[in-house]
């Protein structure tokens, strides 16, 4: 891979394997993340890119028969070290699904504000402030700030993932991760989520699964080429899609298969 030394080290995975009983999902990934840089996970379906981004956050606690081996380290620290609790992961490594997953009866403002009141938050000051921070962050506060109180459901398709994005974004987290946020929107709403995308990384770093070839070399600095469970290759954004060192990344890339 080209040298790299001028960016910090965010998330790294070794030899991280994910496994459905007895069934691989993902085999043996060591793969490092940059910090404040977007890296974008790509491959046919079933390759196991969305396995991996959910090893990333300890996703697979929920998933019945699922198990996680190997090491995923954020700032040196395995998040799998079971001294850790799992939401404090999740915490530092925020999700935003492929579809939008606001609470379609709660009001916007309880939306944004809900991880911060789960974890006993009440002072009302500093939940409108995040609010607006975390609002305006997902580049939606002009449009919803005199309808807080309307419930996110009432939002459309695009507005609702940003509303998503607010929500994730309200506890801080160090890392984002995106999993096909673009997938069951319009043309017009997928161009302002990749606005925001640009716009987020100077604040978070920022991993993103998409089918989406034209998405990733257009938001991403760093790409991941996954195919059966393996990762076949990890570069520069450019460089991947330029001039890819593996056969089977050039063929993927210019649509011989996929």
């Amino acid at each position: 891979m080209d040298n790299v030394i001028e960016n910090k080290l965010r998330l790294e995975t070794i030899g991280l394997s994910v496994f459905y009983g007895d069934n691989p999902g993902v085999k043996d990934v060591s793969l490092k993340i940059y910090d404040k840089k977007v890296t974008a996970f790509i491959g046919p379906s079933g390759c196991g890119k969305t396995t991996f981004l959910r090893a990333l956050n300890r996703m697979h606690d929920l998933t019945r028969g699922a198990k996680v081996t190997g090491k995923a380290l954020i700032d040196g620290q395995d998040i799998y070290d079971p001294k850790l609790d799992p939401v404090i992961i999740r915490r530092k490594i925020g999700m935003v699904f492929q579809k939008p997953t606001p609470f379609p009866t709660m009001s916007i403002y309880d939306n944004v504000v809900a991880g911060l009141k789960l974890v006993g938050i009440r002072d009302r000051k500093l939940l409108d402030e995040v609010c607006e921070r975390s609002l305006r962050q997902s580049a939606l506060w002009d449009e919803v700030k005199d309808r807080l109180k309307t419930p996110g459901g009432s939002l459309s398709g695009g507005q609702q993932q940003r509303l998503s994005i607010a929500r994730a974004l309200a506890v801080e987290p160090e890392v984002l991760l995106m999993d096909e946020p673009t997938s069951s929107l319009d043309p017009q709403s997928t161009n302002r989520i990749e606005e925001l995308i640009g716009e987020l990384k100077d604040q978070v770093t920022i991993i993103i699964v998409t089918h989406n070839m034209q998405q990733a070399s257009r938001v991403s600095d760093y790409t991941a080429f996954f195919y059966i469970g393996n990762l076949i290759e990890y570069n520069k954004t450019t460089r991947i899609f330029t001039s890819p060192d593996q056969k089977r990344t050039e063929e993927y890339i210019t649509g011989q298969f996929g």
